[in-house]
């Protein structure tokens, strides 16, 4: 199938569009047009052979009123609105039943009038209730396995049109039976087939498919010249015959049937609701998955809902008037497509041409050979076939993909395409449960001493965390946790529950958390009570991809308590987490004192040992600051001449992470210092600095260390080593945590 370019939406009359969407329409009225009309025929006939003629003319008008309506209304570039075979069967079912209950076939036609319109307000409020929406997580193997199923379907239904062979004969039945066939149905068909193909290769100014059309004409003239009787139209097996689109008081006719309403029971009306959702449902499906077809082969994007409302007006107007109900077709559809439609104008088009047709033209269309027809649809039937997924044998990992594929075909063909469409779904069901079962919902598992939380804490309360962190462990989860990863979840976590304290899940990553999941981490939450250990979760979000407020679904699973907090406590960041589990692990969760008194440098670890004379011409040397909470102390980019110590408060880096975002990547607090890094090497500050409460400062500038050096070399060499042996253990450890998370 050759597939169009992008293109956005355009206006209803779409200037240099038209002629296109002109051919388009042509060579899919040619499609569309016979079919409707054998649709009608097959619905009418049922109630009697004298309806057949009132059934091609419900084929014509639904033709003409559905084009016309759902194109107008709806918005799918290229989509060809018609009768089609869901209708034709469950009407044709429908007829046949009341024939059985006796019903009078006047009585029957207006019932098939009244279900036609009931099925179309069934469609009106599908779409604005949004269920159209549903069509979008159809996967791609469904619609591929119904795009080559829809294929195999057109090609097979026509092979014994193509040959010539009897009516009612099976494709199979047909290609075993060579000394069956009509050899001029079949010259004709071959002729319509090698010109549709190649011409494109020759020129692009005029379809394929219209020159196809032509070629299988001349052929049939050119026979006829050899045999007079084809020259006969009634009669004659190898062209399509007259339409008897002319009949007399049809329409006064239905405007009679409207009149007979008050005549029917209002249990013969409740009947009718039943047929009537499983019409509009096949109707429905018939149509989205013709707009999703669209959409692969054109790269666009249709409005489902939109489209649902417009195909149950179009229906509603169709059935109001004596038409035949209809959808989306997509035989009629990639005829369209193929030929050189752009635009929803095609479908107007079509509306019209086939009312024009029917109406005006009726005795050309009765020679338009039936041999043409079929091979023009077997060559869209070829070019339908889904040839990618024939990749999917090649690997393991995709080989489900292809039997999903596979399956829906299988399906089409043997059951029917609705049947292959639930297939097709429920196995893609099963193929995105084995995917996420396959995956890990373990993304990182550490310790607490190989993670720390960015509070820089001093060396003796580092080496503290190094050697008690293995009391809480911290577990990254990620995707989905639902029934099918419960286990593999219970497994990881299940080792840890009798041997950590503390118990760290981090959700950030969690895509969605079912039921079972919520029930697996309530269980989780008792074990480690019974201990006296602790649950901590981090990353709990209020809004997940599927809607769903996460921490409010594990309070009403009963798996967080807002009310207590000393078995389960939620932190905002797995950081903040992981610094309450290092408090607690160094003892020093107190009540903290109502005024922070800042402190001397003899009080910090850095200059504890150094003599009192020495560190007072070291202060000296320094400037006292104070910031207030929020205030920028460095930004990005600045100076890097300055180090500073903390004598009170907190300060917090953040690491700039462009389109002005940031990332908080450590915290100091009173005795710590920041800003040695550049100090060291002279070159500007690399990121940001920020009071988070009310700070006092030492300021020591480079140039003021410079001078420092001169009088006492071996303080500064001291006060050098020492800056550079915190930030190398700093360093150290860092390196490490990224270490052990390049393992996972």
């Amino acid at each position: 199938m050759q597939s169009s370019p992008p293109a956005a939406r355009k206006p209803l009359l779409g200037g240099k569009q038209v002629p296109g969407d002109f051919w388009g329409a042509l060579a899919a009225m040619l499609v569309a047009l016979p079919a409707s009309i054998a649709f009608g025929v097959t619905i009418y006939a049922a109630i009697a052979p004298s309806y057949a003629a009132i059934g091609a003319l419900a084929g014509i008008i639904g033709a003409t009123v559905i084009g016309l309506v759902a194109s107008t209304l709806g918005g799918t570039d290229r989509l060809i609105s018609a009768p089609c075979a869901p209708a034709a069967a469950v009407l044709s079912a429908f007829a046949i039943e009341l024939v059985g209950q006796g019903i009078d076939p006047n009585t029957i036609v207006l019932l098939l009038v009244l279900l036609g319109v009931l099925a179309g307000i069934v469609q009106l409020l599908l779409g604005f209730i949004g269920v159209g929406r549903l069509i979008k997580y159809i996967p791609y193997p469904v619609v591929s396995g119904y795009l080559s199923g829809v294929g195999l379907i057109i090609i097979g239904s026509q092979i014994p049109k193509f040959v010539g062979a009897a009516v009612g004969t099976r494709w199979w039945e047909a290609l075993l039976a060579p000394w069956n066939w009509d050899w001029r149905a079949l010259a004709i068909g071959t002729a319509t087939v090698i010109v549709a193909v190649a011409a494109p290769k020759i020129t692009k100014k005029v379809p394929g498919t219209i020159l196809g059309i032509v070629a299988g004409l001349l052929t049939y003239f050119a026979l006829a010249i050899q045999e007079p009787k084809l020259w006969e139209v009634t009669g004659n097996p190898l062209v399509i015959g007259p339409l008897g689109a002319a009949r007399d008081g049809y329409f006064a006719a239905i405007t009679e049937r409207w009149h007979d309403i008050g005549d029917l029971h209002l249990s013969q009306i409740a009947s009718l609701f039943g047929s009537a959702l499983t019409l509009a449902a096949l109707l429905s499906i018939d149509t989205l998955k013709t707009c999703v077809v669209i959409d692969q082969l054109t790269r666009t994007q249709h409005d489902s809902n939109r489209e649902l409302v417009a195909q149950g007006i179009a229906n509603i107007s169709s059935a109001a008037v004596g038409g035949t109900p209809g959808a989306g077709t997509m035989g009629a559809s990639l005829v369209n497509l193929n030929s050189g439609a752009q635009t929803r104008v095609s479908g107007v088009m079509e509306g019209v041409l086939s009312l024009i047709a029917a109406l005006i033209f009726g005795s050309f269309l009765a020679w338009l050979p039936v041999a043409t027809l079929a091979g023009i649809l077997i060559v869209i039937g070829i070019r339908m076939l889904d040839r990618e997924p024939l990749r999917f044998i090649e690997s393991r990992a995709t080989v489900f993909d292809f039997a999903v594929v596979l399956a829906v075909v299988v399906v089409a063909l043997t059951i029917g395409l609705i049947a292959a469409s639930a297939v097709g779904v429920a196995m893609a069901i099963i193929l995105f449960v084995r995917e996420q079962i396959g995956g890990s919902v373990v993304r990182h598992k550490v310790y607490a001493n190989q993670m720390s939380s960015t509070w820089y804490r001093p060396e003796a309360e580092m080496r503290i965390i190094e050697q008690k962190g293995n009391q809480a462990v911290i577990f990254e989860l990620q995707g989905s946790l639902f029934f099918g990863t419960t286990q593999q979840l219970y497994s990881e976590l299940e080792p840890e529950l009798g041997k950590r304290n503390y118990v760290i899940l981090d959700l950030k990553r969690v895509q969605s958390v079912d039921v079972t999941a919520a029930h697996l981490l309530h269980n989780v939450r008792q074990t480690l009570q019974e201990r006296g250990a602790m649950l901590l979760f981090s990353g709990v979000r209020e809004k997940l991809p599927n809607g769903r407020n996460l921490r409010e679904f594990l309070e009403q699973t009963g798996v967080v308590n807002a009310s207590d907090d000393s078995v389960v406590r939620v932190f905002p960041e797995l950081d903040a987490a992981i610094e309450w589990v290092e408090d607690h692990i160094l003892g020093e969760v107190q009540a903290p004192t109502e005024i922070e008194t800042p402190i001397e440098l003899q009080e910090m670890d850095l200059f504890s040992h150094r003599k009192d004379e020495t560190l007072k011409d070291l202060e000296t040397r320094m400037e006292q600051r104070t910031y207030r909470a929020g205030e920028t102390i460095y930004a990005q980019g600045a100076a890097g001449d300055e180090i500073f110590w903390i004598r009170r408060g907190t300060v917090r880096i953040f690491a700039p992470l462009g389109a002005g975002r940031s990332r908080h990547i450590a915290s100091f607090s009173r005795g710590d210092f920041f800003g040695g890094l550049a100090f060291l090497d002279n070159r500007p500050r690399g990121n940001d600095a920020v009071a988070l409460t009310e700070t006092e400062v030492y300021v020591l500038s480079r140039e003021q260390f410079d001078l420092l050096a001169e009088e006492h070399k071996k303080l500064a060499f001291s006060l050098i080593t020492a800056i550079a042996r915190t930030l190398a253990i700093r360093l150290r450890h860092a390196d490490t945590e990224l270490t052990m998370l390049q393992e996972y």
